[in-house]
């Protein structure tokens, strides 16, 4: 079987449930099932449940966890909205990568890249919103939203305003087309111009920022004891959203800020911040995989 993807932080991840030898970890996103295998593979007492809302990567990782079907669940959802599925197992691990898939990136047809043939970016290709549909039909000023809240470009209004402008004539028919026009009316940079536009295309697409914190929430509402939550982010915006959660988790006091004196009991931490800044690849890792550069991973112990 040909391998689609390298899984990022590989080494790290394996050491941070090394020592768990019963029960379940989750997959939050289990994509090609890099990091699953070599779970498995490191603990061969437990067993995984794999989530994923993109079909085309369950089915690529059944086919590749098949020696180990026996400890292994799969459900199609996103990871957000299988916290029911999953409440009544015994869990001990929890491990969500919010990335891209290399072979979601490379695949022309998946509408993800800069040489893609079409305009698409959805991870479950059964939902309704697009990146065409982004792209050709949002206000000016919802461009600039998303331009400006999710890929952090400087010239958000100037790109709103050029994309609208442009389409007037002709609608935006793919990742090549849009890619290549964003590059002549934004110039040269270390990144591809294009690179943050589609990031915040693609967060929108498929609303990332909404279903990390909804899945953080609902790992919360999870109440495991000594739960150990894992997750890889990839940029900014993401990593914030996890590392002022996991804050959020380990305070005792939760009074407003302000209050002299603390009413709250002290006593309300979930848990402990295993990593007080985040893992980052290896530049050997970064040499051998260029898409890892950004990724980072924070780790948080429920207690």
């Amino acid at each position: 079987m040909q391998i689609p993807h390298i899984p990022v932080l590989l080494d790290e991840v394996i050491e941070v449930f090394r020592d768990i030898d019963s029960g379940y970890i989750v997959d939050c996103t289990v994509g090609y099932g890099g990091h699953s295998e070599a779970i498995l593979k490191s603990n061969p007492n437990i067993k995984l449940i794999c989530i994923d809302q993109d079909r085309e990567a369950i089915e690529f990782s059944k086919k590749r966890l098949e020696p180990f079907k026996d400890r292994v669940k799969f459900i199609n959802k996103k990871f957000s909205s299988a916290v029911d599925d999953i409440k009544d197992y015994d869990l001990r691990g929890v491990l969500a990568d919010i990335g891209v898939s290399s072979l979601q990136l490379d695949k022309k047809e998946r509408g993800f890249g800069f040489k893609s043939d079409v305009l698409d970016m959805r991870m479950n290709q059964e939902s309704s919103l697009s990146a065409y549909t982004v792209v050709n039909e949002y206000s000016k000023s919802d461009l600039e939203r998303i331009f400006r809240d999710y890929g952090e470009v400087k010239p958000y209004k100037k790109l709103a305003n050029l994309i609208v402008s442009e389409r007037f004539n002709k609608p935006f028919e793919s990742g090549k087309q849009l890619s290549s026009f964003i590059a002549q009316n934004l110039g040269s940079s270390k990144l591809h111009p294009a690179t943050l536009p589609f990031q915040a295309i693609r967060i929108e697409v498929n609303k990332e920022l909404e279903e990390l914190e909804n899945l953080l929430k609902n790992l919360k509402n999870l109440n495991s004891f000594n739960l150990l939550v894992a997750i890889i982010t990839f940029h900014s915006l993401e990593d914030k959203i996890v590392k002022m959660t996991f804050k959020k988790w380990s305070q005792n006091c939760i009074c407003p800020s302000g209050v002299i004196k603390c009413e709250c009991g002290n006593n309300n931490s979930l848990g402990k911040v295993v990593t007080k800044k985040p893992i980052i690849p290896t530049g050997e890792e970064i040499d051998k995989n260029p898409r890892s550069r950004s990724s980072k991973l924070r780790i948080f112990r429920f207690c």
